[in-house]
């Protein structure tokens, strides 16, 4: 969806609004579920009033005003996911009403909506993470130009070295790397704190690769962090903490240098962890854990890669495939 600058948010509507702040607070969701939750129902809000000329009143909508609705965003020529995108935030928002009392039932319950195609979540192979990981510190010894420019930070490649070894060895979303902080490390055992969605936390073993990456980068900052503070920073003197948006830029940076597709997300990091641990013998449950998914199915779809992956094996070894 577009920009959060973008959203036209429908303030008059008591209940919408109560609905995005509980999205910010009890429920801790993401910046990108909260933008894309408030872009979809500020959308379907000004539809209805475009369509019926009166802003929607939710407890006396109908199951066919939404599928009128579906119809509408079909003849838009938006994809299956963003159709999918929209009716979950919708659904979201219904029981969101019913447990506030606001609404007996929900007329989206048990709409069709269009079947989404099965994708194969993209991952790179091990060698080509062993590759990315390595770029940070390659640019240390790129040849110095003469014209005018920023140098290059060593503490920046550092931090970056960490960013990425962190991310394989804990497969972490972009909003739970954005919110580690120090105080959530524990050395001794190798573990870290991860408060995922919905304000869930988990705890993961990090790897002494990744442990030694982070050192690395505090030993070049003028104070550690601690407690509180943030793991890792846009500028080292300032002291802001990193943002997801800076995160997949440097991402981006280092995989046109390792000479990977650009368009790869740190969430494909995450996708690369998941089918390596398959690969190596994880188990299915195991992996679920430590991804923080809440159904496995969600999980299952790495065992689809995996199985790919033997059968092109197969088919390419066996002298009777």
């Amino acid at each position: 969806m577009d920009d959060q600058s973008t959203i036209k948010s429908p303030h008059t509507d008591a209940w919408v609004s109560k609905f995005f702040t509980h999205l910010a607070t009890d429920r801790g969701s993401s910046i990108y579920t909260q933008r894309n939750y408030q872009q979809a129902i500020s959308e379907f809000f000004h539809w209805q009033k475009n369509e019926r000329k009166q802003p929607p009143v939710w407890d006396k909508l109908q199951r066919d005003d939404f599928r009128t609705y579906l119809r509408f965003l079909g003849r838009q020529k938006l994809g299956r996911a963003a159709i999918a995108l929209r009716f979950s935030a919708l659904r979201t928002f219904y029981k969101y009403l019913i447990r506030h009392g606001a609404v007996e039932i929900s007329p989206i319950k048990n709409i069709s909506l269009p079947k989404m195609p099965q994708r194969l979540p993209q991952f790179l192979t091990v060698q080509q993470m062993v590759d990315l990981l390595k770029t940070p510190m390659e640019a240390l010894n790129l040849p110095k130009k003469k014209s005018a420019g920023r140098p290059i930070s060593v503490a920046a490649c550092y931090r970056d070295v960490a960013i990425l070894e962190t991310i394989y060895s804990c497969g972490l979303r972009i909003s739970e790397m954005v919110g580690m902080r120090a105080g959530d490390i524990d050395w001794a055992d190798q573990i870290i704190r991860v408060r995922g969605k919905g304000k869930k936390e988990r705890l993961l073993p990090i790897s002494r690769t990744a442990l030694d990456a982070i050192k690395h980068y505090w030993n070049h900052l003028a104070e550690p962090p601690a407690g509180a503070s943030r793991v890792f920073f846009s500028e080292t003197k300032k002291r802001s903490p990193m943002s997801g948006t800076m995160m997949q830029r440097r991402l981006k940076r280092y995989l046109v240098r390792a000479g990977l597709d650009p368009s790869i997300t740190p969430h494909k990091l995450r996708h690369s962890y998941a089918t390596h641990l398959l690969d190596a013998g994880a188990d299915l449950r195991s992996v679920q854990e430590l991804l923080g998914h809440a159904h496995l199915v969600t999980t299952q779809v790495y065992t689809h890669v995996s199985t790919e992956r033997l059968k092109k094996a197969y088919e390419k070894a066996h002298p009777r495939a």
